[in-house]
């Protein structure tokens, strides 16, 4: 200790920590608070969250979503019945809403308001400042540029002294800065800065972010999401009754929606003949819809992919299409006991569709059948079909009959596009040993075990060929985004801030002109708040157009001369 005292290297007051008694005060509840407060607030901070809500929003564009895709969330479970369980469990198939996307949500609110305000507040205050009076030694600033002009005696010198420093005033009021005139005994200044636009920008990109999380936040809440299918000829209604599924949000009543009807008067595509490049690709897909609001006349519309109809604040996007062939199913004495125009849904590209019939009541035991349609069927070598074209060339339907229980008397609701056969006997297809039910437009066959008939109705008896012989249904998808436009809005102000907080360069400058006898020192310095590689270029251009004004005789009397030019000084 003695050697650390007399260590001549050391101030006398100095102390070792390691042979002192000194503690740190204890924080204490409200200090980790404050502590833990400020971490949270700082920049570092909100921008390592607004990474983390990046990276947490990957997941929803990976899997399904049930707010957009609900269909597909079913599917994703069909087939990863072992993955699909413990992704749901994540809430990855709820990303949105699921708790670890809202705290980091939330997180970055709270951070980006706590960081804002108080930069606000210092920012206010900054703007209403007068600008810093000027250095006493401007040549030890990062640009500097001298010139003395000489006059033929002192009073010339002193009115060229406060005409230089009043042209430069007015100079650099004309470009933007905001200035304050500093005079002394023997020196006139004017200091001047610009470029508050640029922290006025920083923050009104981060006041954006912040927007931009509170329309999604609150916009959320009044936004829905429903899918629909619409056959040919048919009219759904906005109601809860008509949706297949709807996902709405926390304040969305589902009993106040707006009313409106959609009919589905046709929908027309086209397909690439044979023979032809990309044949068989389908093109256009147009969905012409006719419109109705209650006690108004009716409109009509179409739906196109990529090409939402708006309708009462809605967008109904166009989700696929595919066929829904008409079937009329008897019992063993002739009565109807079934008729509906059943959609199937497409399996490949060429259109083979599969769909589900449903017979609960009328027939002697409850009937399922599973169907496979074919647009323009062809026989495979195995016997099995296949559709080789999307359009309808030769359609053919063949169905596999079972009998027994549907599973729908229990009260638990079924898909109506899949059949659960453990409960149910294979009377017809695959190994019953039956040949499964074949059916082109207008047949008629037998049910299995005299249960009855079924019918594959033309929809178009009289025509030539099969091209309207079979209805088309379309999968729709109704959706309300009350927060779009307000995205929209934060999200332009947030571009408009960050291209102002890049671009706009943070100055100061000083003008500063000393009487020396019968000679004039002015001095031209300039300083940036952060890079700014064109600072020495922007001192160099005023000093040269504010020399030029002092050599106009209208503007400075006489013509000054100039004898010496000093460098700068380090």
């Amino acid at each position: 200790m003695t050697d650390d005292v007399t260590d001549p290297l050391r101030p006398s007051d100095h102390a070792d920590s390691a042979a002192s008694d000194i503690t740190q005060p204890a924080l204490g509840v409200v200090g980790w608070l404050r502590w833990g407060w400020r971490q949270l607030t700082s920049m570092r901070t909100a921008l390592v969250l607004l990474l983390l809500l990046a990276i947490a929003a990957v997941p929803g564009s990976l899997v399904p979503q049930r707010s957009a895709d609900p269909n597909g969330v079913r599917q994703y479970f069909v087939d990863n019945p072992d993955l699909a369980p413990v992704l749901d469990n994540l809430s990855l198939f709820d990303v949105y809403t699921s708790p670890w996307f809202s705290a980091i949500y939330i997180l970055l609110f709270v951070s980006l308001v706590g960081c804002v305000i108080p930069r606000t507040k210092h920012h206010y205050k900054a703007m209403r400042a007068q600008p810093p009076r000027t250095p006493a030694r401007l040549a030890r600033l990062d640009a500097h540029r001298s010139e003395i002009l000489e006059y033929q005696d002192d009073t010339d010198a002193a009115a060229a002294a406060t005409t230089a420093i009043e042209a430069a005033q007015q100079q650099l009021k004309k470009a933007g800065y905001r200035v304050a005139r500093y005079d002394g005994a023997k020196s006139l200044s004017v200091s001047a800065e610009r470029g508050y636009l640029r922290e006025t920008g920083n923050l009104v990109f981060h006041a954006a972010l912040v927007g931009v999380l509170l329309a999604v936040g609150i916009g959320g809440g009044f936004t829905y999401t429903g899918q629909t299918v619409i056959i040919e000829g048919r009219t759904w209604v906005n109601t809860m009754l008509d949706y297949t599924s709807f996902n709405p949000g926390r304040f969305v009543d589902e009993d106040a929606l707006q009313p409106y009807a959609l009919t589905l008067d046709e929908f027309s595509l086209s397909y690439v003949a044979p023979g032809a490049q990309g044949a068989g690709q389908a093109g256009d897909f147009v969905a012409h819809l006719t419109t109705q609001f209650p006690n108004a006349d009716a409109e009509t519309g179409e739906v196109r992919v990529n090409h939402p109809l708006q309708i009462a604040g809605d967008k109904v996007y166009l989700m696929g299409n595919g066929y829904a062939p008409t079937i009329t199913i008897r019992n063993s004495d002739g009565d109807v006991v079934f008729s509906e125009s059943v959609p199937f849904l497409p399996q490949d590209n060429n259109m083979t569709s599969q769909g589900v019939v449903k017979v609960p009541d009328g027939l002697r035991e409850q009937v399922g059948l599973v169907g496979f349609f074919y647009p323009t069927a062809q026989e495979l070598t195995n016997g099995a079909y296949t559709s080789v074209y999307g359009d309808l060339e030769y359609p053919m339907l063949t169905f596999w009959v079972y009998a027994g229980d549907l599973g729908i008397d229990g009260g638990v609701p079924k898909s109506v596009y899949t059949l659960d056969p453990s409960e149910m006997t294979q009377l017809a297809g695959g190994d019953s040993g039956t040949d499964s039910l074949e059916l082109k437009p207008g047949d008629t066959v037998d049910l299995p075990d005299g249960l009855g008939t079924i019918t594959f109705e033309n929809e178009t008896p009289d025509a030539a060929g099969f091209q309207d012989s079979v209805k088309r249904y379309v999968s729709l998808s109704i959706h309300r985004d009350a927060a779009a436009t307000w995205v929209l809005v934060f999200a332009v102000l947030a571009l408009a801030g960050l291209i102002s907080a890049l671009f706009v360069p943070r100055r100061r400058m000083w003008v500063k002109a000393t009487r020396q006898g019968h000679t004039v020192h002015l001095e031209y310095a300039g300083l940036a708040r952060g890079e700014d590689p064109a600072l020495e270029g922007a001192v160099e251009q005023f000093a040269q157009r504010h020399l030029a004004s002092l050599a106009d005789p209208a503007s400075a009397g006489e013509r000054p001369t100039k004898p010496e030019s000093t460098p700068d000084v380090d």
